[in-house]
């Protein structure tokens, strides 16, 4: 069997395996994640991604496995911006907090499916026409600059294009009904809030990706490593969600943090024929800029906010 082909199906399956025991095993019953188990799972999707590096670096040779490092921590850290929406989303459907996880979960498999198309049609982009690469850079440029502008006002999930389909084709039931998306009245199907915030979640995991996706093309193009990182990523958001939404108000310089990090990745793509960072370099250096302005924002906020499990 060709390697490629065995390559793709064993990750496919392990990561129905991973999803399967997740839903099924670990959070069969509505009850809101601890922030002591949300860390724990951090720490273990976070191991996963170390042996799959390691695993990698054996198969294919260490600068994949640099590549795959890379790219897995550029994702995670442009998701951490993610957190702050998501947050506002269930706060804004006022969304219980034993259904979130729920929520997530199946937000994982929609955003698995969405990156994938997004992903293959960049690689495509990329490989034909290089001097698309200089696009994405400049967009990861103005992207990371326009972060630095101070927001006037939060989004409103309720405009927020997927959810105003849905509202449209379908009544909206003012209560929840446990964690179902969907529930019948008088022979008419209804979607619950529940299935709003869902929509929001997607929709807004196809906005942050087309910031993210392009980032990493700045390391590497291989299909495998691009997706495979990404899915790391994704799935290791959802449990720093958890952990992280209680602590939102201490992370004040994140989002110049993360602002400097896509004008650093922009700029490395429209100088890619000129210099060529090495892929190590931009592993440390993506670490730097996210553990610095974590670094920061923990220690002005230290007397602000004290968080119990």
């Amino acid at each position: 069997m060709d390697f490629t082909l065995l390559a793709w199906g064993g990750f496919g399956a392990f990561v129905l395996i991973l999803l399967a025991l997740d839903l099924g095993l670990l959070n069969r019953n509505d009850e809101e994640v601890s922030i002591r188990k949300s860390l724990i799972m951090c720490g273990f999707y976070a191991s996963l991604a170390v042996i799959f590096a390691g695993g990698v670096a054996y198969v294919q040779g260490v600068p994949k496995g640099l590549e795959f490092m890379t790219g897995y921590v550029i994702e995670l850290s442009l998701s951490l911006d993610n957190v702050f929406v998501i947050a506002l989303v269930f706060t804004a459907f006022a969304i219980p907090p034993k259904y979130q996880h729920r929520v997530l979960f199946w937000g994982i498999i929609g955003a698995l499916v969405m990156r994938a198309g997004m992903i293959l049609a960049g690689i495509s982009l990329v490989q034909q026409f290089h001097w698309v690469i200089y696009i994405f850079g400049g967009f990861l440029i103005f992207t990371g600059l326009k972060m630095l502008k101070p927001d006037d006002e939060n989004p409103d999930p309720e405009k927020i294009w997927l959810v105003r389909l849905a509202r449209r084709f379908f009544p909206v039931t003012k209560e929840f009904h446990g964690h179902s998306f969907f529930v019948r009245i008088n022979g008419v199907r209804h979607i619950t809030p529940l299935f709003l915030s869902l929509m929001a979640v997607e929709a807004i995991d196809v906005i942050f990706a087309v910031d993210s996706i392009p980032a990493i093309f700045a390391v590497t193009t291989d299909p495998f490593i691009v997706f495979t990182s990404n899915v790391f990523a994704i799935l290791g958001l959802r449990s720093l969600y958890f952990a992280l939404a209680g602590l939102l108000p201490r992370f004040a310089y994140l989002k110049y943090g993360l602002a400097l990090l896509l004008v650093v990745i922009g700029t490395k793509m429209v100088l890619v024929d000129i210099y060529k960072l090495p892929t190590w370099a931009a592993l440390g250096l993506t670490a730097g800029i996210l553990g610095g302005s974590i670094a920061l924002s923990l220690w002005k906020t230290r007397d602000q906010v004290k968080v119990s499990t």
